[in-house]
């Protein structure tokens, strides 16, 4: 008897490190920024709130964005651990940062619910150990306004440095050793918000 073939992979799919209360994100920022939220577990007053912020749940995405923490002004690269509840609450009330057919049946709809929203959905390539794209994509939200604040102030767990992670991974990539540098990868698994996956989700 042959064995099932697996089920393909979804073309847009979250995955993260999370707990039952918590989920991780990534982001970059220069030491000036980054040295302070780490050291005082929130964001310092140069960290403008008043600008949207981007918040990624997968670690190889962030490496790629910043380069391995090596891009002017992406220096240092933060674990941001958030509320869980919160971080779904802004999944649910969020809006896709393009028009999707399938989601919104016209731009006119689609820059509506925009300029509603305080949070956007964006999907990216995922990479691979060497940053290469993959065929599916990864989650990037988009912070604003209230929901920025909230993030900040509300929903924030902790915040770890995690730039001598990022460097040690890189090296091992430089040096062709997958296992070692997937031995290094933070555990990342496929992350359901509450409720399901929301509607804006194409997959």
């Amino acid at each position: 008897m042959t064995s099932p073939l697996p089920l393909p992979r979804p073309s847009h799919e979250i995955r993260a490190r999370h707990t039952p209360t918590t989920v991780t994100v990534y982001q970059a920022y220069s030491p000036r920024i980054a040295g302070p939220a780490a050291r005082d577990q929130r964001f310092p007053a140069a960290w403008k709130r008043e600008r949207m912020t981007w918040v990624k749940p997968s670690f190889l995405w962030m490496m790629y964005r910043s380069g391995w923490a090596r891009k002017e002004g992406q220096e240092r690269v933060l674990a941001v651990e958030v509320d869980r509840a919160g971080f779904d609450r802004a999944l649910a009330g969020a809006c896709l940062s393009a028009h999707h057919p399938g989601v919104h049946p016209d731009r006119d709809a689609w820059r509506a619910a925009l300029r509603r929203s305080p949070a956007r959905v964006q999907w990216d390539p995922e990479r691979d150990w060497r940053l290469q794209p993959l065929p599916h994509r990864s989650l990037q939200l988009g912070l604003s306004g209230e929901a920025v604040r909230r993030y900040a102030d509300e929903w924030l767990v902790s915040v770890t440095d995690v730039t001598a992670l990022a460097h040690a991974v890189h090296e091992r990539v430089r040096e062709g050793d997958e296992a070692g540098a997937r031995e290094l990868l933070p555990p990342e698994t496929v992350y359901v918000p509450e409720g399901g996956a929301p509607g804006w989700s194409p997959a």
